[in-house]
């Protein structure tokens, strides 16, 4: 893991994509994390894992009997009176 200024990322993007395909490239711009550089199969493993953990949540949610969005608005509606909620 390497954390580089913004200007040097600028003035080396080329090394610094070849660096990201091993490991994250921490970017900071004055000072504080700004970015992260990563290769595209890390990207890629990251937004699988993240559509597996909501797929999980949402299977979890169903099975606990969970009413969903619509009927959640409908039950809305119904307790406040308010027809536009």
């Amino acid at each position: 893991m390497s954390t580089v200024p913004a200007t040097e990322v600028k003035q080396r993007l080329g090394q610094y994509l070849d660096s990201a395909k091993t490991e994250p490239v921490f970017i900071e711009k004055s000072g504080r994390p700004s970015a992260v550089l990563l290769s595209i199969a890390e990207y890629e493993r990251l937004c699988a894992l993240e559509d597996r953990y909501w797929g999980e949540m949402a299977k979890k949610a169903e099975a606990s009997g969970y009413a969903g969005a619509e009927e959640t608005l409908r039950q809305l509606r119904e307790r406040t009176g308010d027809a536009e909620a």
